[in-house]
């Protein structure tokens, strides 16, 4: 069998793209998101360690829009990580895998992240 015959194994072009696959990229994405987000956070802590000048910057651009944009997206996306890797947890055990479960399931995950966030930024904000 040469190159040419062999066949393909299944790739994106195979599978229909489901909210069940979008979720479990996401949650690897989101993970990615929360490591740079992270180091964001020790740089902040360092510059309010460093004393009023340092506070003064970070106070200013967290005040900012664009800073309370980003500390938004973080907020959810640590929401995001954190409710989807129970999902995956669930998976690791077993449990879930059948179709009507795992679309469930990942409903609830939507609406559990939806929920967590705002209340968070509104917690943060308001």
């Amino acid at each position: 069998m040469n190159k040419r015959e062999r066949p393909l194994s299944p790739h994106l072009q195979v599978y229909k793209l489901e909210y069940t696959m979008a979720l479990s990229g996401g949650h690897r994405i989101s993970g990615i998101a929360l490591s740079v987000a992270f180091i964001a956070l020790v740089i902040c802590l360092a510059a309010l360690a460093a004393g009023p000048d340092g506070y003064n910057v970070i106070a200013g651009w967290l005040g900012s829009v664009f800073g309370k944009v980003l500390f938004s997206a973080a907020v959810t996306g640590f929401w995001y990580h954190f409710t989807t890797g129970l999902r995956h947890l669930r998976w690791d055990a077993g449990v879930g895998f059948e179709r009507a479960e795992a679309r469930r399931s990942a409903w609830v995950a939507v609406v559990v992240i939806v929920v967590l966030s705002a209340a968070s930024i509104c917690a943060i904000f308001c």
